[in-house]
Parts: structure tokens; sequence; C-alpha cells
């Protein structure tokens, strides 16, 4: 069995690293009194040994870590293996940052003034550091954090999926969507008898667009703006959500959210959506 503690500094970005663990399919428990360790570890082992256990332990506990060298050392001799993980910044990265937030530091209830309490708490976690996997985060950002710890543990980074939904705005915009699209401005299909009962799936709908002008131009556009777009958030998350919406949702929606995934899934793992088809249509 494998356990991953998770320590350091308050502000050092501890409560990311749990995250990110918890993303790779590790079982997480934050701020764990030491005490409690060899029960949780044992009930783990019995109803999770499918997942790897990770906790946080710090300074909130008020209590010196001490005592978890001991329960390590005793973890180890049962055969659980043993990692810890401790993230760190310079003092004048944590000032800024609990400045920024307005947040108390929990050794500051004892009076302390904050450099004082970010000192005490450096002092009190001394002897857990020497042991750890240190990661100094004064200069990473949260998807650069995120990626050193995913690395640590020897998961590799997610990659980055794009959904491409389409829909009706009679019926509501996708709540979930990172940006939305109107495509409206097109010349709807809906009003041609012979091409009303088609969907932006079927051929007729197709031939349609394809000698309009105006739908190659449009796609043309959306294409361009999407991949600066992509490239920029490709760094700071794994996943993007963009909703392509006409009045009905059957027929201009569905064609253009059809050919930007067949731009785009050359490059990138692509989920269409098609929200106002029924699912034998798809």
């Amino acid at each position: 069995m494998k356990l991953t503690l998770i320590s350091g500094l308050s502000g050092s970005g501890k409560s990311i690293a749990l995250k990110t663990l918890e993303d790779c399919d590790f079982y997480c428990v934050d701020n764990l009194p030491p005490t409690l360790l060899p029960e949780l570890a044992k009930w783990h082992y019995q109803n999770n040994s499918d997942m790897r256990l990770a906790v946080s332990m710090d300074s909130r506990l008020g209590v010196s870590l001490d005592r978890f060298e001991r329960l390590s050392e005793m973890a180890k001799a049962a055969g659980v293996d043993v990692a810890i993980l401790f993230l760190e910044a310079k003092t004048e990265t944590l000032i800024r940052r609990f400045s920024e937030t307005r947040r108390t530091h929990p050794m500051a209830r004892n009076h302390l003034s904050l450099e004082e309490a970010i000192e005490r708490e450096q002092e009190m976690l001394a002897a857990l550091r020497q042991n750890a996997y240190v990661i100094d985060t004064s200069y990473l950002t949260v998807p650069q954090l995120t990626a050193r710890v995913r690395s640590w543990v020897g998961v590799a980074d997610s990659p980055f999926v794009l959904t491409i939904e389409s829909f009706g705005f009679k019926y509501g915009i996708p709540s979930d969507a990172d940006f939305v699209f109107d495509v409206r401005e097109l010349p709807n299909p809906y009003y041609d008898k012979n091409l009303r009962e088609y969907t932006g799936l079927d051929a007729p709908i197709q031939q349609f667009f394809a000698q309009n002008n105006q739908a190659r131009d449009l796609i043309d556009e959306l294409v361009e703006w999407l991949q600066h777009r992509i490239e920029k958030l490709k760094t700071q998350r794994n996943h993007l959500k963009i909703a392509i919406g006409c009045t009905g949702g059957k027929h201009r929606s569905v064609f253009v959210a059809n050919a930007l995934s067949e731009h785009f899934q050359a490059a990138l793992p692509v989920l269409l959506k098609h929200r106002q088809l029924p699912e034998r249509e798809r």
C-alpha cells in the first residue's frame, strides 16, 4: 500500500496539490490528526485498496507534527510505502499571498505578526521537510504546480479535450459552456419545405451550406478565433466547451458544430454533441 502525505507552509499551495491528487484518482483526506493515520490507513486498505491514499497534515492542527515521524516509521515497518510532498514558498511571497487573500495565518492566533507566524511554522515543520520531496511554489503558476505534482506521482498530464455542442436558443443556452456562438445569421433551411425535415447531419443540408459563402466565411472566422484561444487555454486547463446555437438546434448549429469538429479533431480529442437531436439521429 502507498501513502502520500502532503504538508508544507500555509499559503504555499497545499490545497491545489491535494485537489490535483484527487483528480488523479487518489482517495484524499485533508487536515487529518496524526493519531488517526494508522486507523485511516487500515480502513482504506480494507475498503479502497484499488485507490492510492493521500493525506494532508499541516500547522492547522495546532500541534507539532513530530508525532508523525514516529507514525511514518511504524507505517513503513508495516509495509506501507510513505512518500512526503512538502510545499513551501519564500517569506515575501507568502506575505503577499496572505495580504491579497486577507486570510489569517494559522499561527497568528498566538498574537504573532504574519512574518513571525511564517517563521514559527517553518521551524515547526523543519523536521518533516528533511524527509520530503520539496517544491518551492514562489514563482509557479497553478498549472505549473499541478504539472509538477502530477509528474512527482507519475501521472501524465490529461490531454486537452474540446467539447462542441449544438443547441437551440429557444430551449435555453447550455449552462456549462465556456463560449457560446450564435449562428442564426446564416440562412435557415427550415423555411424551405424541401429541407425542413432534414437535420444538419443529412446530405441535403450539408450541400445547402456548402454552396453558401456566408457559412464558409463564418466557419473560417470561428476556426481562426478558436485556434488562438485554445493555444492560450491549453496551458491553463484541460477542457474547453463551446456551444453553437441557432433557433431550433437542428440545422445551422448542427452543420457548424460538425464542421468545427472535423477541423479540430485532427489535432485534439473532440467530443461532439447535438443537444436537440434525438439519439437515433446523431
